[in-house]
């Protein structure tokens, strides 16, 4: 039997990138899928793609980093398929910004989208599980900067460590609601997000993947598809009881030195 056979996934920031390929991953084991995105375009197109490979698939289009917008897709999805049983919360926002050159508007902005807007939708899909004495999964897509990173993400850094311990007190608080809440710390990884992001900040060229795939240990970057179905394991039963864990997925290891 797939592993998320029947049940309803929501991705948030599933629209591109490993949010995308999460939502695919989860559709090829049975899931029914809600993505959530900004842009309308990329999202209806995504829900097309799963609805013609035979998987019920809905796009709400938000910003989550507002409130409001992130809590009406939590309504959105149970409107469309009458419950949420797992989240995937996949949306980051990644630019670029040192203790000394951070305004509060950039502040507000990672704080906002990385981790108010994962608290309150998982505090509207817990209510809607604890409601129907309903079990669940609830997957934090975090980072390996969350234990310290680069200079120049320090308001995503603060962002991605207060999201690691939410996950583990919300884990906590609702382990006894059956309800497994776990996060997931990713390396560096190949996403069009990513690309961007190198070319945006970092002045890259074309061959930025294979340089910089070059200097890891297994001669790669971290690659969306390969995350995405060990997403797919920690929301399944396969994962068993594990609650409350920040899973390191990264081929450097922290705390360990050549």
């Amino acid at each position: 039997m797939p592993l998320l056979n029947d049940r309803v996934v929501l991705v948030s920031g599933g629209t591109s990138g490993l949010g995308a390929a999460i939502a695919r991953a989860a559709a090829r084991e049975g899931a029914l899928v809600a993505v959530t995105g900004r842009r309308r375009e990329p999202g209806e197109a995504l829900a097309a793609e799963l609805a013609a490979a035979g998987t019920k698939a809905l796009f709400v289009q938000a910003d989550i980093g507002e409130v409001e917008q992130a809590r009406a897709t939590v309504t959105a999805t149970v409107a469309g398929f009458g419950r949420v049983d797992s989240l995937v919360n996949a949306a980051g926002l990644t630019s670029r910004g040192t203790l000394l050159d951070t305004t509060p508007e950039l502040f507000d902005a990672h704080i906002a989208v990385n981790l108010k807007a994962p608290f309150f939708l998982m505090q509207a899909v817990v209510a809607d599980l604890v409601a129907r004495q309903a079990p669940g999964t609830i997957v934090n897509v975090l980072s390996m900067s969350a234990h310290g990173g680069q200079p120049y993400l320090a308001p995503y850094v603060a962002a991605k460590a207060g999201l690691a311990g939410l996950t583990r007190n919300a884990a906590h608080a609702h382990r006894r609601d059956r309800i497994r809440i776990n996060g997931l710390n990713i390396g560096w990884t190949d996403t069009e997000g990513e690309d961007e992001t190198q070319r945006r900040f970092h002045g890259a060229g074309d061959d930025w993947r294979e340089k910089a795939g070059a200097s890891l240990p297994m001669g790669k970057l971290g690659q969306p598809d390969e995350i995405a179905d060990f997403v797919v394991f920690l929301l399944s039963d396969r994962s068993g009881v594990v609650t409350g864990s920040v899973i390191d997925w990264d081929q450097n290891v922290l705390g360990g030195f050549d």
